[in-house]
């Protein structure tokens, strides 16, 4: 099971967008040599609009040469960009945001919610990655569970700001694009928040037993991503989303349901649209394209 546990932090990096990539400036100065990719693309089309799908991975190393060709092309032809979110420009705004609603309002501190030895090993992975546990008391698991996701990535380089979101967004500033999204921020937190305490306490559980292996799945999903090869990249995330299947519901499959239907309503307007989602959700069974195709509407993988 730790297999699984590591995959579904590794998972959560292609699944949700600004939440999990997280805010803080201290990431890692790591660099890398430079990476060429061919991540996957997609299209939907009718006779006078065209959405493209293209999944991105929320953090990255500086270096992962991917805004060019077919991506590019397709992104340059674009009247509009469409985000999952569109995180506030003050850091603070999401960050009031994730207080307001990870507060836990019963007052009970997150250490006491933890079984003993769950707990020991809980205080320990904080503190090992930078993390003061004592800080997260006040907030319900799934807070400190995010946190912790994203702590190791920092430390091996991994950056929120070279993730396809930024890249994706600076450029349609630039070129004048509308920018929208998909969700709220407050929505995207909620799903979390809405959690059943339960489940809550075994995501955190989850993230903590999986730590051991997070760079090494993180990196597998990194390398699918940038050969373009979503089915390996699904087949490695199914055994995380098997594990826990009621946070698969949550964060993927519902959310994959909800954009295919905005999809097929925008495909009544004309013009042209880039949709930029976190990649496992344009991967894998129940994806947006199958959620699609149930609405009659057929998605072609877009080439080179």
């Amino acid at each position: 099971m730790k297999l699984a546990f590591s995959r579904l932090l590794a998972a959560a990096l292609l699944v949700l967008g600004g939440t999990v990539a997280g805010h803080d400036p201290a990431f890692a100065r790591t660099e890398t040599r430079s990476a060429l990719a061919a991540p996957a693309l997609w299209e939907v089309k009718d006779a006078d609009t065209t959405v493209y799908l293209f999944g991105t991975v929320h953090v990255l190393k500086p270096g992962i040469d991917w805004f060019k060709g077919g991506i590019r092309r397709a992104f340059d032809q674009s009247d509009e960009l469409v985000l999952e979110i569109i995180e506030p420009d003050d850091p603070r705004e999401m960050a009031s945001i994730l207080s307001t609603k990870a507060i836990a309002q019963d007052g009970t501190m997150l250490s006491q919610r933890l079984e003993p030895s769950a707990r020991g090993k809980y205080q320990a992975a904080m503190e090992a990655n930078g993390l003061p546990w004592q800080a997260f008391e006040i907030f319900n698991p799934w807070m400190a569970g995010l946190a912790l996701s994203v702590a190791p990535l920092e430390k091996l380089g991994y950056k929120a700001d070279q993730g396809a979101e930024k890249t994706l967004t600076a450029a349609a500033k630039v070129s004048g694009k509308t920018i929208g999204a998909l969700e709220t921020p407050e929505q995207q937190i909620g799903y979390f928040a809405v959690l059943p305490m339960a489940q809550q306490v075994a995501f955190l559980t989850a993230t903590v037993e999986g730590l051991g292996d997070m760079e090494a799945q993180f990196a597998s999903l990194i390398r699918h991503w940038q050969a373009g090869e979503p089915d390996k990249l699904a087949e490695e995330m199914n055994e995380s989303l098997e594990a826990t299947p009621e946070l698969a519901q949550v964060l993927l499959f519902q959310r994959n349901a909800s954009w295919a239907q905005w999809i097929k309503t925008r495909m009544e307007r004309p013009g042209t649209v880039f949709i930029a989602v976190g990649a496992g959700h344009l991967a894998g069974r129940n994806s947006v394209q199958d959620q699609l195709k149930a609405l009659g509407l057929l998605s072609t993988r877009v080439g080179e």
